[in-house]
């Protein structure tokens, strides 16, 4: 991995924390539903570092997951500022860095060639 990819890598996995913070700005309740949807396979991961909406979901549930992906469209935005890189490229590798493993078995995820996918 050169050093670029590293940097974009640790950039990414320092985002998250300010995802998880900037996702705190969503109330209690958002962050169950989403985890509910996700339980239930109607909301996932996705490869750009986003939640999807895999089937559909009531207004609250997209709210809930509208939250999350402004918070997180705001952690890449300011981690790929610190890498020289773009939002796109810091929420893909913040996907394969950190999101990816996280996926509870059972759950769904959209790999790159935006396939549904069950782990």
């Amino acid at each position: 991995m050169n050093h670029r990819k590293l940097f974009v890598a640790v950039a990414a996995a320092a985002a998250l924390g300010v995802a998880a913070g900037a996702a705190v700005a969503q109330t209690a309740a958002q962050k169950t539903l989403v985890d509910q949807a996700k339980a239930a396979g109607s909301v996932g991961e996705q490869a750009d570092g986003y939640l999807g909406v895999r089937t559909s979901v009531n207004a609250d549930t997209q709210a809930a997951v509208s939250a999350t992906n402004a918070g997180r469209r705001q952690a890449y935005a300011r981690s790929a500022a610190d890498a020289g890189t773009s939002a796109e490229v810091a929420g893909a590798r913040m996907f394969e860095t950190q999101l990816l493993g996280r996926i509870s078995s059972g759950q769904w995820y959209k790999n790159a060639a935006g396939q549904w996918v069950q782990r």
